[in-house]
């Protein structure tokens, strides 16, 4: 089976190439690093000749508000318009569990624009909603510091590790499409302050970290359930110990 990954190149999209190909599948990484640009349309079709199944992963560039609402519409019409073109079966997306729950949210805005241009090309799809990503714990604990505390909001959080991601995804796209979404998170579902605390322990970080109903996650307000699924969700293996161990090797 040929599957291109849009985004191929990425944290989430390298993973998932290495895993379809170790399963036997012809996974091409397409990136504007070799010549495919979903945004211009640059190489779809050459790229999409063949194809099965398309997975986007790809992340905007830049997340101001205009920027990245535009990086997801105009790639994913592209896209769509490409693999109807290419005879595509199969379109997966990697989403946000919640992006609708924190309108405020300018990224979380437009992965919701992302899904309703994937509804409307025609192609069918599978959307896999993941929780935050572990590796992004440093990064969201850093956004959130102010004079030298962290400060976050008082909801829920269950992230999921990378490698849970792409396996997640392998198993989407070796399968038929749903015409719907599918959620994923990790195994812990604490507060977002405790799990921001045991990340800042195990890397020796001593900011404090206090809860602050005030707090935004990157422009949004974090309500108790904003950032974890509601319903049934496909739980990774990874714990948060797990890959904190991991990690911090060396």
């Amino acid at each position: 089976m040929k599957i291109v990954v849009i985004g191929g190149s990425g944290l989430i999209g390298s993973r998932l190439v290495t895993l379809l190909g170790e399963a036997g599948h012809e996974a091409f990484a397409a990136s504007p690093r070799n010549g495919v640009n979903a945004v211009t349309g640059e190489g779809l079709s050459n790229a999409l000749a063949g194809a099965d199944v398309v997975v986007d992963v790809a992340n905007a560039p830049s997340w101001e508000p205009r920027a990245v609402l535009d990086f997801f519409r105009t790639s994913t019409r592209n896209l769509g318009k490409a693999e109807v073109a290419a005879g595509v079966r199969h379109h997966v997306a990697l989403s946000i569990v919640g992006c609708e729950r924190t309108p405020e949210n300018a990224y979380f805005v437009a992965k919701v624009a992302q899904e309703e241009a994937i509804e409307a090309a025609g192609v069918p799809y599978t959307i896999v909603r993941a929780t935050q990503f572990m590796e992004f714990i440093g990064a969201i604990a850093d956004s959130g510091t102010e004079d030298g505390t962290v400060r976050v909001g008082d909801g829920l959080f269950q992230p999921i590790a990378a490698d849970d991601v792409a396996a997640s995804l392998a198993q989407v796209a070796l399968v038929a499409p749903l015409n719907g979404t599918v959620d994923i998170a990790g195994p812990d579902r604490e507060s977002f302050a405790a799990i921001v605390r045991r990340y800042l322990k195990s890397v020796g970080d001593t900011r404090p970290v206090v809860t602050d109903q005030e707090a935004r996650y990157y422009g949004g307000r974090v309500e108790e359930q904003s950032l974890v699924p509601l319903g049934d969700a496909r739980i990774g293996r990874v714990s948060l110990d797990q890959w904190l161990a991991q990690a911090n090797k060396g």
